[in-house]
């Protein structure tokens, strides 16, 4: 079993040690990193959030229980043992529902709380910062006590509630993505953190969740980073330097750090040092699955197939047809559009490989390359950081070597091996 704890006193006391958190539903993306899993013994930690993942099925059509049947399977093929396995609910709280009058979001809140740990998810991010029912934006104390709310929940229904461990606060970038480019970041400030870590330790204490308490390990904060669609925001270690040390206040907390997509390597290794003991990954998973394959597309074109997928222009008709992931997101003229529909740090495009009609042309494509002795230099064309010695020609291979990109930098950065960046 993976102790967290002791990892996280060793980052307390100064080792540059943590966890990348993979947060994704797509299945080449989950069984690229269990392939990476399987082959290194690493720790992984893999997280669904409430809008991937809910009692209604979320936009992946699966419960908790369903994705983690999902996942132990893939998990099984690939050799990944599911003792190195971390599997975590993000932001479950009311937010899916967040419409709807407080009582009603909060009893839904509770019953995905109530699945997820009963599905086997053991770290869970209790996140109840949303107004609800048009109400104002509630006050801290009102977020850490519908917080305590749901963690009595999950300490009821968890099949064994000592292997639980918590992550408090909501202090994150815009879900899914800006929809503008922002010209600066605020990091959380001090007063916050400690506002924060009080009004939730009360509201623990009102509960009588004195146990839970203690498996709370890591508290949300923004430490300035982020993306936009063009533009990432680099981590600058002198603006956390009094957040840091706050932390190392308070027993056995880190933070979590979400959103830290397309940071430079040193600047992961940076985070972790300063106590973002769990660096976010999604859309970078994402972004690379989709570089994969666009170049398995252009390989495509270049060969003689019986009957072409047409994936490039099946997924911009569909984006097209369906513009519900990405108009609220992209500015500009026709031609920026369709440039940042395809190509932007935010990869909305994410939401569009599960369209059926996508999924088709996906399939189609690797169904027609995978019956064809791919030429090892028109591969070397479209995967260029591949040695000549080094060159998969199966489409799987390709597009798992390709995602690996990420995955191998984040354990790098998290103090598991070197990588470049």
């Amino acid at each position: 079993m993976i102790d967290i704890r002791d990892m996280i006193a060793r980052n307390r006391a100064g080792e540059a040690i943590g966890l990348p958190s993979f947060c994704t539903a797509n299945g080449h993306v989950l069984r690229a990193i269990l392939a990476h899993a399987a082959r290194t013994g690493a720790p992984t930690v893999i997280e669904a959030t409430s809008n991937q993942v809910n009692q209604d099925g979320g936009y992946t059509g699966m419960d908790p229980a369903g994705f983690m049947s999902w996942l132990t399977g893939m998990a099984h093929a690939v050799g990944a043992p599911m003792d190195r396995l971390i599997l975590g609910g993000d932001h479950l709280g009311p937010n899916p529902w967040r419409d709807a009058p407080a009582a009603e979001a909060m009893a839904r809140a509770g019953e995905l709380v109530r699945l997820y740990v009963e599905a086997g998810f053991t770290k869970i991010h209790l996140d109840a910062s949303m107004a609800l029912g048009g109400e104002r934006p509630p006050s801290f104390e009102t977020i850490a006590t519908r917080a305590a709310e749901l963690c009595a929940v999950a300490e009821r229904h968890a099949p064994d509630p000592d292997r639980l461990i918590y992550v408090i606060g909501t202090e994150v970038p815009i879900p899914g993505g800006e929809t503008e480019e922002p010209d600066a970041l605020d990091v959380t400030t001090v007063a916050r953190l400690e506002e924060t870590i009080e009004t939730h330790r009360a509201a623990f204490a009102s509960r009588g969740l004195q146990a839970a308490w203690g498996r709370i390990v890591s508290v949300v904060t923004q430490p300035g980073v982020d993306f936009g669609h063009s533009r990432v925001y680099d981590y600058t270690p002198e603006a956390t330097r009094d957040l840091s040390a706050a932390i190392l206040r308070t027993d056995g907390l880190t933070f979590e750090a979400h959103s830290t997509d397309y940071q430079p390597t040193r600047l992961l290794r940076a985070l972790v040092g300063d106590h973002f003991f769990f660096l976010k990954v999604g859309p970078e998973l994402t972004f690379r699955f989709r570089e994969a394959v666009i170049a398995l597309s252009r390989i495509e074109d270049a060969l003689t197939v019986d009957r072409p997928s047409g994936l490039r222009d099946t997924l911009d008709r569909r984006m097209r047809e369906d513009d519900r992931h990405w108009s609220a997101y992209y500015r500009g003229d026709a031609a920026e559009i369709a440039r940042q529909k395809l190509f932007s740090y935010s990869d909305r495009v994410r939401y569009y490989w599960s369209d059926a009609q996508v999924a088709t042309a996906l399939d189609r494509l690797l169904g027609n390359l995978s019956a064809l002795d791919l030429p090892a230099p028109l591969v070397s064309q479209f995967f260029t950081d591949l040695g000549f010695d080094d060159v998969p020609t199966g489409p799987e291979d390709l597009i798992a070597h390709h995602v690996d990109r990420c995955i191998a930098r984040y354990f790098a950065a998290a103090g598991f091996g070197d990588a470049g960046g």
